[in-house]
């Protein structure tokens, strides 16, 4: 039964909502009481203070959250309002791998929450899943009732209830909301998402693509069709933004555009040094805000620790087809390339024919590698993928996981997929000539001296 509080609460939170759409029967509760006056107070410097509204391609280039969404939102007396629905979601991690996973609005993961600094923000949280649930807003500077964590700032959301939360944005930045209600499984599941703040002053030069992306990680044994929200070690299914190469979609850029890249990682248990092929880039900012361009300098590898954020920008200025991906190696396989026994240098003999009389699919694989094993045509489980990649354009690519393409080109009509890239004659590695090894006094069968 509500209490008395809980009922004027409930009220309030109807009348403010406007035209949001609610569980029917269930009431609108707040996370905490709406802030007073006196809370309310913020300094005139552009870093708290309630200012209108900020609008995309007006006051922001909108962040692109590629294999996601953006949050829509509504102004409802000056207050940006937004609905995030935690339930159940049939997910495609990759074109032949689909698992049932928790998400937000029917995505995982979760859409990104895109606002302007000095934003008045209120987001409507329904709880459709089996079981409670809140959300905390990873980073973000804001009131203590506020902060999602459930038990300790609120009561958790149960089924069919919906929660209202609501703040003003106090600073600019790259963020991340998630469940903070046994968050072991909740997590697991897929329920996370992006925060993207962008400053009311520009900072620096602005970039003409923005990226958001999301690092994540899942155990699913093979032929099954949901996360196991247990494990601890032996992740096979590594996502940007929920997806695993080759169902990622290419980072699109134009000849001299800049880029940046907004990375946030909430890995169960793993940190991930992202790499960029073709380019160094600068690490312009933390989830605990932006670097001094004095205190810059060029990488083309960032790490990115679990439940932190990191932003880098770089110019494209060398076209091609470049590699992005994690360089954990085992962070770029999917499925099949994880718990295997090693059969390095093992000599089957004809060990696969006698097995084969009681296991007609049974083949003896890894004695020489594991860089054909994605395009051998081997028999998989049902809803199962291969450890590597997909089609390149000169061979297979033994890549999978958290792997995508960042493909620059000179001319662009639009940023849909250009395709492979095509590269000039003479710019691209390839079998050396018996001229070519004469010249330069190479012998192939000998070592070098």
């Amino acid at each position: 039964m509500l209490t008395r509080r809980e009922m004027i609460l409930a009220s309030g939170a109807v009348l403010a909502g406007g035209a949001v759409a609610f569980v029917p029967g269930r009431p609108v509760l707040a996370a905490q009481p709406v802030e007073s006056a006196e809370d309310n107070k913020h300094s005139s410097d552009g870093h708290g203070g309630n200012q209108p509204p900020g609008e995309a391609n007006r006051d922001y280039k909108p962040v692109i959250t590629l294999n996601g969404a953006t949050l829509p939102y509504k102004v409802v007396g000056g207050v940006k309002v937004y609905h995030l629905i935690a339930e159940e979601v049939e997910h495609e991690f990759a074109p032949g791998l689909t698992a049932s996973c928790w998400g937000y609005n029917g995505r995982v993961h979760g859409p990104t929450i895109e606002a302007s600094e000095g934003d008045r923000i209120r987001v409507y949280v329904t709880n459709r899943l089996p079981e409670s649930t809140t959300v905390h807003w990873h980073g973000v500077l804001l009131p203590s009732g506020m902060d999602g964590v459930g038990g300790l700032s609120q009561r958790a959301i149960q089924p069919g209830e919906t929660f209202k939360y609501e703040w003003t944005f106090r600073q600019h930045g790259t963020f991340m909301y998630h469940s903070h209600h046994d968050e072991m499984t909740q997590m697991g599941l897929g329920l996370m998402g992006m925060i993207v703040v962008h400053p009311r002053k520009p900072v620096g030069p602005l970039p003409d693509r923005d990226f958001a992306y999301m690092l994540s990680e899942w155990k699913i044994v093979p032929g099954t069709r949901r996360p196991d929200p247990n494990e601890m070690t032996d992740f096979n299914i590594l996502t940007l933004n929920g997806r695993c190469f080759p169902g990622t979609a290419p980072i699109v850029a134009k000849l001299g555009e800049r880029v940046r890249l907004r990375f946030g990682n909430l890995s169960a248990m793993d940190h991930h040094p992202i790499h960029l092929h073709g380019y160094n880039f600068k690490l312009v900012a933390t989830d605990g805000g932006e670097i001094p361009e004095s205190a810059q300098w060029p990488e083309t590898t960032v790490l990115v620790p679990v439940g932190s954020t990191r932003t880098v920008e770089f110019v494209a200025d060398n076209p091609g087809d470049w590699a992005i991906h994690c360089h954990m190696t085992h962070h770029v396989m999917n499925q099949m390339g994880h718990g295997i026994p090693n059969m390095i240098g093992v000599n089957p003999g004809n060990l696969d024919q006698k097995i084969q009389k009681l296991l007609p699919d049974y083949m003896t694989m890894g004695q020489n590698g594991m860089g054909d094993m994605g395009d051998m045509g081997m028999p998989l489980p049902p809803n199962s993928i291969p450890m590597v990649g997909g089609k390149g354009p000169y061979d297979y690519i033994t890549m999978g996981g958290m792997f995508t393409i960042l493909k620059v080109r000179e001319t662009l009509d639009n940023y849909d997929d250009p395709g492979w890239y095509e590269i000039p004659s003479g710019t691209r590695a390839d079998l050396a000539r018996p001229d070519d090894l004469l010249r330069d006094g190479i012998s192939t069968s000998g070592r070098p001296g």
